[in-house]
């Protein structure tokens, strides 16, 4: 009976040497025609597996201004940070874990892409808020994201990408203002409290 519970005693010491589990997961959001532009953008929230301070960040990529302009060419963008009150009113479509390294390729593409960092040019056609999906979607180690024709209709791309990738994602299919609430609270937040929540 001794030898019986020093091997337990042993086992749950053991299991306690090891590191919390930890991940960043993206989730994938649309936000359709209203007071807004239909938009694509995407949440990063967690901590890296490696450690280091909790993330709770989201980005979808947009027109400066929105103005007939961006039907005839190539104009300034931006990185476009969502609001709490405008996730609300957007759609979580699926989400997946991702590895410290498809987070950090994904963090790169946000710098890519900033009109400080890297290019911010928006193309209508070849380079707009679901391109920018799209491409986070392919580093998050997603590979069927190719959908030319729904490269303008952000909700159909990313349930027709969350139909091909069935297996590797968790579909959410939720309105914002009911699935935010039952998100754990973060702990980015209540650090730095009273910030206002993004």
């Amino acid at each position: 009976m001794t030898r019986l519970l020093a091997t337990i005693a042993a086992l749950l010491l053991s299991l306690a040497a090891l590191p919390a589990y930890a991940a960043v997961t993206i989730t994938f959001w649309s936000h359709e025609f209203g007071n807004h532009f239909p938009h694509a953008f995407f949440t990063l929230r967690g901590t890296p597996d490696a450690g280091g301070a909790p993330v709770d960040l989201n980005y979808g990529f947009t027109p400066k201004a929105i103005s007939p302009a961006i039907l005839f060419g190539p104009v300034e963008g931006r990185i476009d940070i969502a609001k709490r009150s405008y996730m609300e009113g957007s759609d979580a479509q699926f989400s997946l874990v991702l590895t410290d390294a498809q987070y950090a390729s994904i963090l790169r593409l946000v710098d890519e892409w900033d009109e400080k960092k890297g290019d911010g040019t928006y193309r209508m056609n070849t380079r707009n808020c679901v391109h920018f999906a799209q491409e986070a979607a392919r580093r998050a180690g997603l590979t069927k994201v190719d959908f030319p024709k729904l490269m303008k209709k952000p909700r159909s791309f990313l349930k027709a990408v969350a139909a091909a990738n069935a297996a590797q994602v968790t579909v959410i299919d939720r309105h914002g203002k009911e699935y935010l609430p039952t998100l754990a609270p973060n702990p980015v937040i209540a650090s730095n409290a009273p910030a206002a929540v993004n």
